[in-house]
């Protein structure tokens, strides 16, 4: 291996010399040639690049591949790592492209780009006895991209962090105001976003992961992974645009519709209740939803609309999933206290003492009145569920056969559930 010398260079350092030329006079007596390539190879290669503007490929672009490849450069003549400065340029250079909104792959792949193409124009010149300087060459070459890409990482991800920050602090912001009755406009402008017709106001409850209870697994890390799957995969199914506020065990979600309150079409609500499942799916956990529809002036009552309904939901003991107003009527009326729901209640109560006919009554309600499948539910002979609903007509004077007196049997159920639910500690 030969080359010259330098007073600056590393202990021991021989300057690669590739056909004959050192490797850094190569690169030096070619950076106008270089730097245009380097660019058309980018637009070539790299779609997101063609989208930018002209003035800043041919200004700022150009500049910043001049600079690298002068300090490509000077790495080869000395042996030395380029100067913090450098890769501090770098970096800010990586955090413009994240501002720009440019795809932290295509950052990435100009650097290797760059590297490939002065390695490809120094190395076309070599000769068979130049394999010694071509290792130590491409050597050097691998340990300035692995700075370089480093440094390109790092301001990336640090703007991408500072930006989504800010973005999440915005949107807090909104969701507070909403939920607050403020005025929301101001808010929304700061948050990149136009208010819509409506939100779909969720209020979340989960339960606990598996993983939460299992002996020796730390709760706080299985709770915080729950919660990781159950944020993004509401971010995907809203395709980002709900604003939530989420902990481990639920927490409440707006998302934007564009039609009003009034108009929100069945389809809507089917794929809400779909969101809902699929989220406890991606979560390992149950959820379960109250839901209602407002303007945004009107998200306050809304918000508190949709917990009563996920309180009801969850007192009479309905299913994981999505509740709203017109899926719990009679247990939300039931809910509150009046003489009525007492007396409903009592109409029941001779049956509190006899676990089995409650249950048998309850079974054959949520069963459409079928004898025999309350039997196969309950294990029981058909003759057997006749001889306990009968049992029921002789205590309470309702009778389960009997059409006109269902409703009141509902009801009654149902008071008695509130009642019992709201009994004292």
């Amino acid at each position: 291996m030969t080359g010259h010398n330098s007073p600056a260079c590393a202990p021991g350092w021989r300057i690669p010399v590739i056909g004959g030329v050192p490797a850094d006079q190569r690169l030096l007596g070619s950076v106008p040639e270089l730097v245009e390539t380097l660019i058309a190879t980018l637009v070539e290669r790299v779609p997101t690049y063609r989208r930018l503007p002209r003035e800043q490929v041919a200004g700022e672009l150009a500049q910043v591949t001049e600079r690298r490849i002068r300090a490509l450069a000077q790495a080869v003549r000395t042996g030395l790592p380029a100067p913090a400065a450098e890769f501090a340029a770098v970096r800010e250079a990586a955090a413009r492209r994240a501002e720009e909104g440019l795809p932290l792959d295509a950052v990435l792949l100009a650097h290797h780009l760059g590297m490939e193409v002065c390695w490809e124009l120094v190395t076309r010149h070599a000769r068979d006895g130049d394999a010694a300087d071509l290792l130590v060459l491409n050597r050097l070459l691998l340990d300035q991209l692995r700075q370089a890409t480093s440094a390109a990482g790092a301001g990336y991800v640090e703007d991408r962090r500072g930006l989504a920050d800010e973005r999440h602090a915005a949107r807090h912001a909104l969701l507070t105001a909403l939920l607050d009755g403020a005025p929301a406009d101001e808010a929304a402008e700061r948050a990149g976003l136009r208010l819509p017709p409506a939100y779909a106001v969720l209020c979340l409850a989960v339960a606990d992961h598996p993983d939460e209870q299992a002996p020796g697994v730390d709760r706080a890390v299985a709770a915080r992974r729950k919660l990781r799957r159950l944020r993004a995969e509401l971010d995907h199914r809203t395709r980002q645009s709900a604003l939530t506020s989420l902990t481990a065990t639920g927490g409440v979600a707006l998302v934007p519709l564009d039609r009003g309150p009034d108009a929100v079409p069945a389809a809507t609500w089917l794929m809400l209740a779909d969101t809902v499942h699929r989220t406890a799916r991606a979560t390992g956990a149950a959820v379960q939803a109250g839901a209602a529809a407002a303007t945004p002036a009107g998200v306050p009552g809304a918000a508190v609309l949709a917990h009563e309904v996920l309180e009801v939901a969850r007192a009479f003991g309905r299913p994981p999933g999505l509740h709203r107003l017109d899926d719990v009527l009679l247990e939300y009326q039931l809910s509150r206290p009046s003489h009525a729901r007492s007396r409903l209640a009592s109409l029941i109560e001779p049956l509190a003492d006899s676990g089995d006919l409650l249950a048998t009554l309850r079974t054959h309600l949520a069963g459409g009145l079928n004898r025999r499948h309350t039997a196969r539910t309950l294990h029981l002979h058909p003759n057997t569920v006749d001889y306990r609903l009968r049992r029921v007509a002789v205590l309470t004077g309702l009778d389960p056969t009997r059409p006109a007196d269902l409703l009141r049997i509902a009801a009654a159920i149902a008071a008695h559930d509130a009642e019992r639910t709201q009994e004292p500690a």
